[in-house]
């Protein structure tokens, strides 16, 4: 199962690290990663994984949302084919 896994929040260090130490834990692979910190500090990522077992979805969803609280940032994560049926022009 692909996924797109977006993050955004105040730039800080370990961002990238921690996430993809959480996809490592639940057996995610990433296939693409974008991540640019912009103008005043504000951090924004996008990633593809390949998720090798459907059964953890919820455990990374969960593992995710809290690092979120942890690190006050904002992530979303999706079914890629969810992600490109609400964003087709």
């Amino acid at each position: 199962m692909n996924l797109v896994i977006t993050v955004v929040g105040q730039d800080q260090v370990g961002i990238v690290a921690r996430v993809s130490s959480i996809l490592a834990d639940h057996k995610g692979n990433i296939i693409d990663l974008s991540q640019r910190v912009m103008t005043g500090g504000l951090f924004t990522m996008i990633m593809q994984i390949s998720l090798l077992d459907r059964e953890r979805f919820a455990a990374l969803e969960k593992a995710l949302g809290e690092l979120e609280g942890e690190l006050n940032l904002k992530i979303m994560v999706q079914r890629e084919d969810v992600f490109r049926f609400m964003h087709r022009v």
